[in-house]
């Protein structure tokens, strides 16, 4: 049923499976090849970045974009190099079609020192502000005020430049949607918002979590029009945001662009996918956007087979290079897990964060030139604190089990399949 009523919304925008990339000419074969080559560059980081996950190379959660590579191409290519992108946190596509360098990227994924957050922001909170990619955000719609913030930049230093946001369905029903509709539309903000339609707020289909399926429509009310494109057709959705952002730096009238798409892989790693049967999953991989924008360029006499194998390989290559590049990085120094942490508040004046090996607060960056005393008082603190905890815990388990064993140390648990 989900099914059936996405395939309709997917006919309804005039955009069926037998018309896909049809509705819009070839760009010359040096950009056509540039656009081919962007996408298949993220599908094989984002396969890539699986495997590393399933390896335990990965931590926290992992979200991947695989079957919406013609969604975030097709709206990066729209975009101008000075204008600002913010995205969810299934990002990875979006940083590497910002031009962000895939070794960089891999690197934050695994948590080390040359990554683009520099290891501390892991595979949901990429940030690139030398290509003006702002992030991306784990909190569900919590980029769009941001974004309406820095449209509101953009328009009072007077700039021609402009804010793409990108978010999920499932964001287009929090509170945080209307608010920042509304203020983009009072103060007439350059601002895009577009909405990945991927099926899917995680688990749920659009119709069980959505009044209003036609998710282009959602911001009418605020005075944000809206337009739909073909999230799996590259070439139509670079004319819907282009369109879009002409309007909203030209006309200083924010829009509302729907892409709609699909993922073929989970909402995570950790998904086991049991809302869609893989029935589903297969019909719309019929529609696999490189496919049939490969296809086309195919039938226009721009690429052969070889072309495409040789194109593919040095996707997988470049991927090879960022996989060995991340691995080779160190692990950020433990005294950065205190930098850029502040702490606002009556207990401590704005813009110093509390540690407490040293005696009074101070700036986060400054706790690595602390002192050795400082480090010393610390790790015996730590020590007695371990300690303490210790008996307790032994305490505890000889009164509950009537002996004196208790469990295994952490990390004999851990080998044997306990803990977390």
């Amino acid at each position: 049923m989900a099914r059936e009523a996405a395939v309709s919304r997917e006919k309804s925008t005039g955009n069926g499976a037998g018309d896909a990339g049809r509705n819009h000419s070839l760009p010359d074969k040096d950009t056509c090849h540039a656009v081919l080559s962007k996408m298949m560059l993220i599908r094989r980081f984002e396969e890539r970045a699986g495997e590393m996950y399933a390896k335990a190379k990965i931590g926290g959660f992992l979200h991947l974009c695989i079957g919406e590579e013609a969604t975030i191409v097709g709206a990066v290519n729209a975009m101008r190099d000075t204008d600002y992108l913010m995205s969810t946190y299934r990002e990875h596509g979006q940083a590497l079609a910002r031009g962000t360098r895939p070794e960089n990227v891999m690197a934050e994924l695994f948590g080390r020192v040359d990554g683009v957050s520099k290891g501390h922001g892991g595979s949901m909170h990429l940030f690139d502000w030398k290509r003006r990619f702002l992030g991306g955000y784990g909190i569900v719609d919590g980029n769009l005020p941001l974004a309406t913030g820095v449209a509101l930049a953009c328009d009072y230093m007077g700039t021609d430049d402009a804010v793409v946001c990108m978010f999920g369905d499932g964001a287009s029903n929090q509170g945080t949607f209307g608010e920042s509709m509304n203020l983009a539309a009072l103060w007439k903000l350059p601002v895009v918002f577009m909405v990945i339609n991927n099926q899917f707020g995680m688990g749920t289909s659009l119709e069980r979590h959505s009044a209003v399926t036609d998710l282009s429509k959602k911001a009418e009310g605020y005075g944000v029009p809206g337009s739909k494109c073909d999230g799996m057709d590259v070439l139509d959705v670079h004319s819907a945001i282009g369109e879009a952002l002409r309007k909203a730096r030209e006309d200083r009238q924010p829009q509302l662009v729907e892409a709609v798409t699909y993922r073929f892989r989970g909402h995570s790693m950790a998904d086991p996918e049991e809302y869609r049967t893989k029935d589903q999953v297969e019909e719309w991989r019929k529609r696999d956007p490189i496919n049939v924008f490969k296809q086309r360029m195919v039938d226009d006499g721009m690429l052969s087979d070889d072309d495409f194998k040789a194109l593919d390989e040095a996707a997988v290559k470049r991927v090879d290079q960022a996989v060995e590049f991340a691995d080779n990085s160190p692990f950020p120094d433990l005294d950065s897990l205190y930098d850029d942490i502040y702490v606002y508040g009556d207990q401590v004046k704005g813009w110093y964060a509390v540690d407490e090996r040293s005696p009074e607060p101070h700036r986060g960056e400054e706790e690595r030139d602390a002192g050795d005393i400082a480090h010393e008082l610390a790790e015996a603190g730590a020590a007695y604190a371990g300690a303490e905890y210790e008996r307790e815990r032994q305490r505890h388990s000889g009164d509950e089990t009537g002996g004196g064993g208790g469990e295994p140390a952490g990390a004999q648990r851990d080998e044997e399949g306990g803990g977390d």
